[in-house]
């Protein structure tokens, strides 16, 4: 009986104990939780620009010498955002270069910006520059501005619903069908 006090008081306390922490990892559990359901993570920044969002007014000199701003891109433009430091747009690159190469349009018809020191941008830009007007710029530059891309890879659709300049489509299929559609 002199054993079994003791033993109560020590499993008691252990229970109270893992409560406490329980406690404690379900708090934090929550808290993660509403850190990932904020579009574009902890710093709260859209993943995805919308749909409607209007494009900013910008210049910009593709990597050819081309003077580029927001009134050169016409209607069913895609507009693609590359940073050679995401795994996720090495992946989609050769999609994009392939989807590029089969518009109608030619290059004219799609715009890839490069955002990221010059030195490692430089495959992205070989790649891009044959099939798109392509632009290289650091981060926080001017046209990633523009388009409000906070995210990477990021590929829209524009044109001129209203003739302003906005976004059409912010989940771009890279598919021959999909090209098709475009060019229907």
């Amino acid at each position: 009986m002199s054993v079994l006090i003791p033993a109560l008081l020590i499993v008691g306390a252990l229970t109270v104990l893992n409560l406490l922490l329980t406690l404690g990892v379900v708090k934090r559990l929550r808290e993660h939780t509403e850190l990932l359901a904020v579009p574009g993570g902890p710093g709260g920044a859209p993943a995805a620009v919308e749909v409607g969002t209007e494009i900013g007014t910008f210049s910009a000199e593709t990597v050819d010498g081309e003077r580029l701003t927001d009134a050169d891109l016409g209607d069913d433009t895609v507009v693609a955002f590359f940073s050679p430091t995401c795994a996720p747009c090495k992946a989609k690159l050769p999609k994009f270069v392939e989807y590029a190469a089969g518009l109608p349009t030619g290059p004219a018809g799609a715009l890839a910006v490069v955002v990221g020191e010059p030195e490692e941008s430089s495959a992205f830009v070989s790649r891009l520059s044959a099939v798109a007007r392509t632009v290289q710029e650091s981060r926080g530059g001017e046209l990633a501005e523009a388009f409000q891309a906070r995210a990477f890879p990021t590929v829209l659709r524009v044109g001129r619903p209203a003739d302003r300049l906005a976004v059409t489509a912010n989940r771009v299929a890279l598919t021959p069908a999909a090209r098709a559609r475009v060019a229907a």
